[in-house]
């Protein structure tokens, strides 16, 4: 089983306890000897999401949206990032060198299509710039990926 993950950043400390323990719960569901996760690797859900796909026992792949895409990741993330990268099965690029709102949405498009499912740590509202989550449900809605949504009750963001 392939699944993918998108996710909005910048989420509470308690929110967060609850979202890993909402993935861990999704995770539950699949062998792990035979599930691969596909991440961009950005803070928060990306990330949470692959380190529970190896913690499980299953393999993660890595879509790099730019080249320039870790540069643009809050500098307290680039260890946990530089970490899961290298413990990539496959690495998957877009081609593009800026980490732009384009290039971002390039790489969920990747990512959208390599997985069978895409979970999707969002809370129902639309996306606040180009290449958010609520596009990257559209768009695998749109061609056919099911989705399974991921947000506990009373959640917010902010």
């Amino acid at each position: 089983m392939r699944l993918g993950i998108t996710g909005h950043r910048g989420l509470s400390a308690e929110v967060e306890r609850t979202v890993r323990d909402a993935l861990d719960a999704e995770l539950r569901k699949y062998d792990p000897t035979e599930l691969i996760g596909v991440s961009c690797l950005a803070d928060g859900p990306d990330t949470w999401f692959a380190e529970a796909v190896l913690d499980s026992g299953g393999r993660i792949e890595v879509v790099v949206p730019a080249e320039q895409y870790r540069e643009g990741l809050p500098g307290s993330h680039h260890a946990a990032y530089d970490e899961l990268l290298a413990r990539a099965a496959e690495v998957h690029h877009t081609g593009m060198g800026e980490s732009t709102s384009q290039a971002h949405m390039t790489g969920s498009e990747i990512l959208v299509g390599l997985v069978d499912r895409l979970v999707a740590v969002w809370d129902g509202q639309p996306a606040r710039g180009y290449g958010g989550t609520a596009d990257v449900v559209d768009y695998a809605r749109r061609t056919g990926v099911p989705v399974d949504v991921v947000w506990p009750e009373g959640a917010t963001r902010d």
